[in-house]
C-alpha cells in the first residue's frame, strides 16, 4: 500500500494529529477510545502505521507530523492525477467536468490558478 493512501479511519486519526501536534500518544489513545469507539491497541496501532508511512514521528510519546496535511494532500492529489490519468492534468479537469457544473466563479478561480502557473 502506497504511503500516501489512507483508509477513512486512518485519514480521520491522522487529521486529529494535524488538527492537536503536538499531541501526546496517551492523548490519542484517549481521543481513539471517545471518538473512534477504540481500544488503546487500535489507536496505537494505526499511530504505528501512519509513523511507518513517514506521515508522523512518536518520540518519546510525543507525536508531531512530518508532513503537513495541506502537503499530504497534494501529494495525495498528484498520485491520483498520475496513476488514473497518465499525469495529464487537463484529462482530469475534462473528466471531472463532464459531472459537475462549474460555477463562474469556480471558472475563474481556476483561470486565475493557471495565469499563475504561467508566470
Amino acid at each position: 500500500m502506497s504511503a500516501l493512501k489512507m483508509g477513512t479511519a486512518e485519514a480521520r486519526f491522522a487529521d486529529v494529529i494535524w488538527q492537536n501536534e503536538p499531541i501526546t500518544s496517551g492523548q490519542l489513545a484517549k481521543i481513539g477510545a471517545t471518538d473512534f469507539n477504540w481500544k488503546k491497541t487500535t489507536s496505537h496501532t494505526v499511530l504505528k502505521r501512519l509513523c511507518e508511512r513517514g506521515l508522523f514521528q512518536n518520540e518519546g510519546g510525543t507525536v508531531t507530523s512530518l508532513i503537513s496535511r495541506e502537503e499530504y494532500y497534494a501529494r495525495h492529489s498528484e498520485q491520483y492525477v498520475e496513476e488514473t490519468f497518465g499525469g495529464s492534468l487537463p484529462a482530469f479537469l475534462a473528466a471531472f467536468g463532464t459531472r459537475k457544473k462549474l460555477s463562474d466563479e469556480e471558472i475563474e478561480e481556476l483561470q486565475k490558478v493557471i495565469d499563475s502557473m504561467r508566470g
